[in-house]
């Protein structure tokens, strides 16, 4: 697994975690950027690691 794919797989879980609990009232005194940012991330991550897949090296 490459590093790209390792970070995508974290972000991902971390966002749907704290995006459950904030939704639950666990963890409502988080802004919302602190989600954005974990979203951003997560986006990101996922479309470097869809066009690094698909490039032939």
């Amino acid at each position: 697994m490459s590093i790209i794919l390792k970070t995508f797989i974290i972000s991902s879980a971390t966002f749907a975690l704290v995006y459950l609990l904030r939704g639950f009232g666990i963890l409502s005194f988080l802004p919302g950027g602190i989600i954005l940012i974990l979203l951003l991330i997560t986006i990101g991550s996922g479309l470097t690691w869809g066009i690094a897949k698909t490039r032939r090296f």
